[in-house]
């Protein structure tokens, strides 16, 4: 499944039902910052996006429909940054690769040393 981009609420919607596990619309009202105020249809319109994305999947129960996630949050994001990074290593080749060891070391100097680290575990899977 290729990974779709969300909008800022579909994200909130997205991490509220990656904390519970399996939520109802009412559910995600409650989980989400009470200072928006956001209308039910709103959040089922979202979830039922977020469905139609394979995002997540539902079940009814009663009157109400039950969301799981479609995947988990780790292989979401990483389904995310993996098609992120080949655009732009496609793109723009050398200067992405630098520009995004740049970012990384900025964010934390300590993860030059975790890709250094993550390099060499690729290397070792692949036998190189």
């Amino acid at each position: 499944m290729g990974s779709q981009g969300i909008s800022g609420l579909e994200r909130d919607v997205m991490e509220c039902i990656w904390e519970k596990g399996r939520a109802t619309v009412r559910d995600v009202m409650n989980c989400l910052d009470q200072s928006k105020s956001r209308a039910y249809t709103t959040i089922m319109t979202t979830m039922d996006r977020l469905f139609q994305k394979d995002l997540l999947v539902r079940e009814r129960e009663g009157n109400a429909y039950v969301y799981v996630p479609a995947q988990s949050r780790d292989s979401y994001w990483k389904s995310v940054a993996q098609e992120t990074m080949q655009t732009l290593l496609t793109v723009g080749g050398d200067v992405a690769l630098s520009a995004f060891v740049d970012a990384a070391s900025q964010e934390d100097e300590k993860n030059l040393e975790r890709l250094e680290q993550l390099i060499q575990s690729h290397r070792d899977r692949r036998g190189s």
